[in-house]
């Protein structure tokens, strides 16, 4: 994992938000998402600087597309916002589960 996926991590195991079960690496589709709410059917991931290419921009938006298919709703945050603005992107990731559960 990197530092921003062990920090979230920290944040959303143990049903930490909203008494809700978060998985990380789950394979949906032919995707693997950084994490998972079954319960809320969110998905959360976190980009690095790759994801700013013109390339992964456009498979990030198929991925999106294809996981919007089965209803979910995908959060994506810059693993700079995970580290350095913690508590926005914890805020953002429960007013989403609130809305979906």
């Amino acid at each position: 994992m990197t530092d921003a996926e062990r920090m979230l991590w920290h944040h959303l195991r143990r049903k930490q938000i909203q008494g809700v079960q978060f998985y990380r690496q789950k394979p949906l589709l032919s995707f693997i998402a950084d994490f998972y709410c079954p319960a809320a059917k969110l998905v959360i991931e976190l980009d690095g600087s790759q994801h700013y290419e013109a390339e992964h921009q456009a498979k990030d938006q198929g991925r999106d597309a294809a996981l919007a298919g089965l209803d979910l709703r995908v959060l994506r945050f810059d693993n700079r916002q995970v580290l350095l603005e913690t508590n926005a992107v914890l805020e953002m990731i429960d007013a989403a589960v609130c809305e979906r559960v």
